[in-house]
C-alpha cells in the first residue's frame, strides 16, 4: 500500500512528496514485527532504490510468507535523486545532517521530523547508502561504537563483506541512524557500490542479508538465504591510502582483493609530459575494501582504504 508521508508545496507550484509503500502479511498476525528500509537520502546514491525494488519484488512473489511489516522508503530526496543531487537542491545542505527535524522548521527539517516519527516503533531500520562519484566500496556495515553493542548482532546477518566501527563521519550526531538509534529502533547504516551507479551482485547480496534478517525475527517464513559473516574491522585496523601531488590515477590491482604490504596498487601519471609520477604502494597487508574510480586527483585525495586486520 502506497502512503503519503508527507507533501510540501514549493514556490513554483509544484510539490515535494515523500511516500512509502508498507506491504503488511495477508493473514492477520498480533503484534507483528516490522522492518523498515531506506534510501535515497542522498540524491546521487541509487543502491539502495534497486535494493527496495527486489525486497518488494521478493515478498510479491511469495506474500504468503511475510509475517510482519515492511515499510519501504525509495526517495527520502526525491528532489536531490531528480537532479543527482548528494544535497537538497532546495537547501544545498546534506539532508542526512538535519535529523531530527523540526515540525515547525523549514522544508527541510518538517521531512526530516514527519521521517523520523513515521519510522518510530521499527524493530529495525536500514539505511541504505552508496558511495560518491569518486570511490567504490565493497558492501560493509559503518557502525558508532555508541551502539555497537545493541547493533552487531544484526549487522552480522546483513551479508556484508565487512563491518566498519566506528565510522563516524557516516553516522554522524545529525544523521538520520543516530536519531533513530536514540529513540531505541535499531538502525543500519550499509554503503556499497558507487554514486549514480547500480551494482546488481552487490544489491543481491544486501537483499539476502535482509531476508535473512526478517528470518532470524519471525517475520519471513520462506528458505533463509545462504549468508556470510563479515570481517569486523575498528579505524585503527583501517589503512588510508592519499594522494601526496596532483595527477590521473590508475588502479592496478582489482577492487576487494587482498594485496600484500609494499604492493603497487595503482600509477600516479602527469598527462602533460608524459610521465609517471610515482607507484602507489600499501604499508599493511589487507583487503583493498575502497578505490578511487574517478581518475582526476589533488594531493590529500583517498585513493584506497585497506582493511588490515579482520576478526
Amino acid at each position: 500500500m502506497i502512503e503519503t508521508v508527507l507533501e510540501i508545496e514549493l514556490p513554483v507550484g509544484e510539490k515535494v512528496k515523500i511516500v512509502r509503500n508498507r506491504i503488511m502479511p495477508q493473514i492477520e498476525i498480533n503484534s507483528p514485527g516490522r522492518m523498515t528500509l531506506v534510501s535515497g537520502i542522498h540524491g546521487d546514491e541509487i543502491e539502495g532504490q534497486y535494493i527496495c525494488y527486489e525486497v518488494a519484488r521478493r515478498i510479491e512473489e511469495h506474500p504468503e510468507c511475510l509475517m510482519g511489516i515492511v515499510d519501504i522508503y525509495p526517495a527520502l530526496n526525491p528532489l536531490g535523486i531528480d537532479l543527482a543531487s548528494r544535497n537538497n537542491p532546495m537547501t544545498h545542505m546534506d539532508m542526512n545532517r538535519s535529523f531530527p527535524g523540526n515540525a515547525e522548521g523549514d522544508h527541510a527539517d518538517r521531512i526530516s521530523s514527519a521521517l523520523i516519527d513515521s519510522i518510530i516503533g521499527s524493530d529495525i531500520c536500514i539505511d541504505l547508502h552508496a558511495s560518491d562519484i569518486f570511490v567504490r566500496e565493497i558492501p560493509q556495515v559503518r557502525l558508532s561504537d555508541t551502539f555497537a553493542e545493541q547493533l552487531l548482532p544484526f549487522a552480522k546477518l546483513t551479508n556484508a563483506d565487512m563491518i566498519w566501527m566506528n565510522a563516524t563521519a557516516t553516522v554522524h550526531e545529525s544523521t538520520l541512524a543516530h536519531a533513530l538509534n536514540i529513540m531505541n529502533v535499531p538502525t543500519l547504516v550499509l554503503e556499497m557500490g558507487q554514486g549514480h551507479q547500480i551494482n546488481r551482485d552487490y544489491g543481491q547480496q544486501i537483499v539476502d542479508g535482509i531476508f535473512n534478517i526478517l528470518c532470524e525475527l519471525g517475520m519471513w517464513t520462506g528458505p533463509r538465504p545462504r549468508t556470510h559473516i563479515p570481517a569486523i574491522s575498528s579505524d585503527g585496523s583501517v589503512e588510508f591510502v592519499r594522494s601526496k601531488m596532483a595527477g590521473l590515477f590508475l588502479p592496478l590491482t582489482e577492487h576487494n582483493h587482498f594485496v600484500r604490504a609494499g604492493e603497487i596498487i595503482g600509477e600516479l601519471i602527469d598527462p602533460i609530459n608524459g610521465k609517471k609520477l610515482m607507484d602507489i604502494t600499501v604499508e599493511r597487508s589487507g583487503l583493498l575494501f575502497t578505490q578511487r574510480i574517478y581518475p582526476v586527483v589533488y594531493e590529500g585525495d583517498l585513493l584506497a582504504r585497506i582493511l588490515t586486520d579482520a576478526f
